[in-house]
């Protein structure tokens, strides 16, 4: 599919999706949330894809924010459509994918670059990566998940210091707080985030799939996540990767997984 705003590759087994607005240091517009979306659905859908990483273009920035000009106009009903159908066609979409999700952070990430880096399963940066949620400092709070998603990841009192001063951290104090699972040198990035993707491919897909299910339960309000941890948990015995998975570990071989 040819994409206008974004860029998408697959090879062995990882799509490597690349937001590709350098200009505009791939700042978050409508036309390219919806490319998103229809990237990482199609990744999703694609039986070759076990992992699915998304950065951005150059090496100043994952997503340097939203395209304000696009709502700086916007009144209350406006806005508040604008974060519902971001939310639902971008970042809870990309939290709740059955393909694992790393953010390879390449640079800034604030605002929607930051929600987004946020909503994919885990995150790795480069040592040049700066991170934050300005949107204060515009009258307007993060609106694509940041004042949900942010406290989850570094604690309330953390998440209400970075929202409240609209400051940027960099990308060892995020290390620090738990915003961030590694940081690596820009040369390193997409090559250590394919190291981890790798690792990742040698398990069964399908639980895999089941434990996202099972931790993103944990935080969503009105669901007892240990009731979902049980009903995935014994899901995963109806599957031909369990079968293939415990006769590999009583034979003592590497299993083969089918995905199914």
């Amino acid at each position: 599919m040819a994409y206008n705003n974004i860029l998408s590759e697959n090879q062995n087994g990882i799509t490597t999706i690349t937001i590709n607005r350098p200009a505009k240091l791939n700042a978050l517009n409508k036309d390219t949330i919806q490319e998103l979306h229809e990237a990482f659905d199609a990744a999703n859908n694609d039986t070759k894809t076990k992992v699915i990483i998304v950065t951005g273009s150059g090496e100043k920035a994952f997503v340097a924010g939203a395209d304000i000009s696009e709502f700086a106009d916007f009144d209350v009903e406006n806005g508040g459509k604008l974060a519902a159908q971001g939310q639902a066609l971008l970042f809870d979409f990309v939290e709740n994918l059955s393909t694992p999700v790393i953010a390879a952070v390449n640079g800034f990430a604030l605002g929607g670059g930051l929600e987004l880096a946020m909503a994919c399963h885990f995150r790795v940066a480069s040592n040049n990566a700066k991170v934050g949620l300005p949107e204060v400092s515009l009258g307007v709070i993060p609106g694509y998940g940041g004042t949900q998603r942010l406290p989850q990841l570094v604690g309330k009192g953390r998440a209400m210091e970075m929202i409240m001063t609209a400051g940027m951290i960099d990308a060892n104090t995020a290390l620090s707080f738990g915003l961030l699972n590694h940081v690596v040198s820009q040369e390193e990035l997409l090559p250590f985030c394919e190291s981890i993707a790798v690792k990742i491919m040698r398990n069964s897909p399908v639980a895999i799939s089941a434990a996202i299910k099972a931790v993103n339960a944990n935080f969503k309000d009105g669901v007892d996540g240990y009731k979902v941890e049980i009903e995935q948990f014994g899901n995963c015995f109806g599957t031909e990767d369990f079968t293939e998975g415990t006769t590999a570990f009583l034979d003592k071989r590497k299993a083969e997984f089918p995905g199914k």
